[in-house]
């Protein structure tokens, strides 16, 4: 069953058209572009008409071109007819000029619109809690970013010929009532039907587009999971599988992509159908009318002429419709994303926080990722600054999440954490994670080289810095045996290091970082005996004078520090002498 649209029209055009903002004035630009395609329209037919009636005929020209042409154009039959070719070069120069100047500013808006909505949706996701990217799968936020951002590009240029095209539809129409006015009102009597042609189309279209882009999704989802984990598909010989995994998600993306097709071939024939018979009745009526006397053969020329015009535009708006649901339904999906609240909140005048002095407090703290499952139970500690706090216990017991807490990546539902005696929701966000570094059990490393990884987290960093950051971290030796120093480049994750050498690149970085907070996750749990003393010596120089929380499964890891935390079912089972409070600060 096909989930009907969250948003209605009218909404979605309201949001649309919000995103716009900067690029009003080139986007009234492009607007006015479009509308010289309707003069355009209006003239094609007048030179054509002007040498069948005026030239061929006998008939003189009309009042307004009699008025204004010197004499000695009116004059003679091959100065009007001088004149209707010239006209006719005009208008096919205008017409060329109009749509080439159309196109190079659609193009040039079209990229700037979506730029804009892609890179402002990209830092809402970055924004989002953590809760959110661990329930999301990480390629549909991908496939929204890169590909339904294209929303807002591909309804403006949907939308503005709908503007032009009934201006052109309004003004052709005139001019043939002007001329015949019973050809006008047969002319007319298509609208009704193509109206309730494309109201019907809308409604059965929408939700298929909606259907297609969540498929083609997955397909995407597939392509970025096999390549993020193609170690594990080798090592269990399951590429077939996986094979046959993406081409079952691709052939349905392609079936419901046919199903479309028809749907939209289907519309178009209806609509053709329509303005066929419409034309038909014209020509009917229009021969009998210049049979008759009442219509020249010239008039009737303009007025098949405009009647093309009049259907043109009713087709192009009825063709807009196809391409306006596609992007209706890509801007739907990029809202959804966008009305995602983070859950941790940046206070708009929160505290400033220049550096910290390290002093931590967690009272009475509570948290649960679901109501049903909580993992920390009224968690009570207190440290002074420069302390070394290890952190033990069983998998699952919270260990990890204890410090995520610490760095706001989630909030207590209980309780309160306190940095320097103020509570952590009361500083302002990127203030207070500038006062932690963090080496993790898996280092993350960029696809770019060795030295800027090391200066992520301080990109105006100096070499020389960068260089007395691995150092520290015991990690310049092994860097300059390498072919290209610290220009090297590390690969997809670093892939192309070994664990301790990435473990101590990301050492560096937080050397380099210099906060007064460290977080040590596990940090020496997957290298070798070894190397981890090599690594233990670089910590060691890194935790001096700073407060340190250093979680770790191996006991003997925690004997470097000077208090230790046990945990077990989320509940502090062992404080090692901690305090439970801390004096409150002068």
């Amino acid at each position: 069953m096909r989930r009907a649209p969250r948003y209605t029209n009218r909404t979605l055009f309201r949001r649309l058209f919000a995103q716009t903002r900067g690029e009003r004035k080139p986007m009234l630009a492009l607007f006015a572009v479009e509308l010289l395609a309707t003069p355009a329209v209006l003239l094609s037919p007048v030179p054509l008409a002007i040498a069948v009636d005026n030239v061929i005929g006998s008939k003189r020209l009309p009042g307004v071109l009699d008025a204004i042409l010197p004499g000695f154009i009116t004059s003679s039959d091959l100065g009007v007819l001088a004149f209707a070719a010239f006209l006719q070069v005009f208008v096919v120069l205008l017409t060329q000029l109009q749509e080439s100047g159309w196109y190079v500013l659609n193009t040039v808006v079209g990229e700037r619109l979506t730029l804009g909505f892609r890179a402002r949706l990209f830092d809402h996701v970055q924004r989002l809690s953590l809760r959110f990217h661990d329930r999301r799968d990480t390629y549909d936020s991908i496939y929204r970013i890169q590909y339904d951002a294209e929303a807002l590009q591909h309804v403006t240029e949907a939308s503005f010929p709908f503007v032009s095209s009934a201006l052109t539809l309004l003004a052709a129409l005139y001019v043939t009532v002007r001329i015949d006015w019973v050809l006008g009102l047969v002319a007319l009597g298509v609208a009704p039907v193509l109206f309730l042609l494309i109201r019907r189309y809308e409604k059965r279209v929408r939700p298929r587009y909606s259907e297609l882009k969540e498929l083609q999704s997955g397909a995407l989802g597939i392509v970025q999971e096999v390549l993020t984990t193609v170690r594990v598909v080798k090592a269990f010989g399951r590429e077939e599988r996986e094979q046959d995994r993406f081409v079952r998600q691709s052939r349905a993306s392609m079936r419901a992509r046919i199903r479309l097709a028809f749907a939209e071939g289907g519309f178009g024939l209806f609509v053709n159908l329509t303005t066929g018979l419409g034309t038909a009745a014209v020509l009917y009526v229009g021969v009998r009318h210049v049979q008759s006397g009442a219509l020249t053969v010239g008039e009737l020329i303009i007025v098949m002429n405009y009647l093309l015009q009049l259907y043109g535009p009713l087709e192009t708006i009825s063709e807009k419709v196809a391409d306006l649901q596609s992007g209706l339904a890509s801007a739907e999906r990029a809202f959804v994303l966008f009305d995602e609240s983070p859950e941790v909140e940046d206070l708009a005048h929160g505290r400033k926080l220049a550096r910290s002095r390290g002093s931590v407090e967690f009272r009475h703290v509570s948290f649960a990722y679901e109501e049903s499952h909580p993992v920390l139970h009224d968690v009570s500690f207190a440290i002074e600054p420069g302390t070394r706090l290890g952190i033990a216990g069983p998998t699952g017991a919270g260990k990890t999440t204890l410090v995520s807490l610490i760095t706001r990546f989630y909030d207590p539902v209980a309780g309160e954490i306190l940095l320097d005696g103020i509570d952590l929701r009361e500083y302002r966000l990127a203030d207070l994670r500038r006062q932690f570094a963090i080496v993790l059990q898996e280092p993350v490393l960029f696809s770019t080289t060795i030295g800027e990884n090391i200066a992520y987290s301080q990109p105006e960093a100096e070499p020389s810095a960068i260089v007395g950051a691995a150092r520290a971290a015991n990690a310049h030796d092994f860097i300059t045996a390498l072919p290209e120093g610290y220009d090297t480049p590390v690969g997809e994750r670093g892939m192309l290091l070994s664990g301790g050498e990435r473990q101590r690149i990301a050492l560096a970085r937080a050397f380099l970082k210099d906060a007064p907070l460290l977080i040590l996750d596990e940090p020496t749990s997957s290298v070798d005996v070894g190397t981890e003393a090599t690594i233990m010596e670089a910590m060691d120089r890194l935790m001096r004078g700073r407060t340190t929380f250093m979680i770790a499964h191996r006991l003997s890891t925690l004997d470097v520090c000077d208090a230790r935390l046990e945990l077990d079912g989320g509940r502090v089972v062992d404080t090692g002498g901690l305090a439970e409070e801390l004096p409150a600060p002068r």
